[in-house]
């Protein structure tokens, strides 16, 4: 199964996706994209295949979003986006590309519509939020 996670290991929201992938039995291709950054292209098509839009996949609370002005309405997509591969930190992850989609997995249980695979067994989130029981169903909110 080919499965890619745009992984920051220290983001909580995105080790818990990966442990979810990783609870269907499949072990990702997992991408460092702070240190490896997906294309321009890429990027703009991961964002259209999620169903987002540039500024939705932009991380305004980091520093460099309002150091380098991207608040601006002005600045088009292709500007954003060189500004978010010239600081991948404005990245907002993860993104998780399946053969069933992309999903910018925001919060972590997004990864779920995705996955080709069923939970091999219960999971709960990092701060202890029960997400998937011991037979491998998701838990309802």
């Amino acid at each position: 199964m080919d499965i890619t996670i745009y992984h920051n290991a220290r983001c909580g929201t995105s080790r818990n996706t990966l442990a979810l992938i990783r609870n269907t039995g499949i072990e990702p291709t997992v991408i460092d994209y702070l240190t490896n950054p997906p294309s321009h292209a890429l990027l703009k098509a991961m964002i259209a295949a999620a169903g987002l839009t540039v500024r939705g996949a932009i991380r305004r609370k980091e520093a460099a979003y309002a150091e380098l002005g991207l608040d601006n309405a002005a600045l088009g997509d292709d500007a954003l986006i060189d500004a978010m591969l010239a600081h991948p930190i404005l990245i907002e992850r993860p993104f998780v590309v399946t053969t069933q989609g992309v999903r910018l997995c925001r919060p972590s249980e997004l990864v779920l519509d995705i996955l080709p695979l069923p939970q091999l067994a219960a999971f709960s989130k990092e701060d202890g939020e029960a997400v998937i029981d011991a037979s491998g169903q998701r838990i309802a909110r």
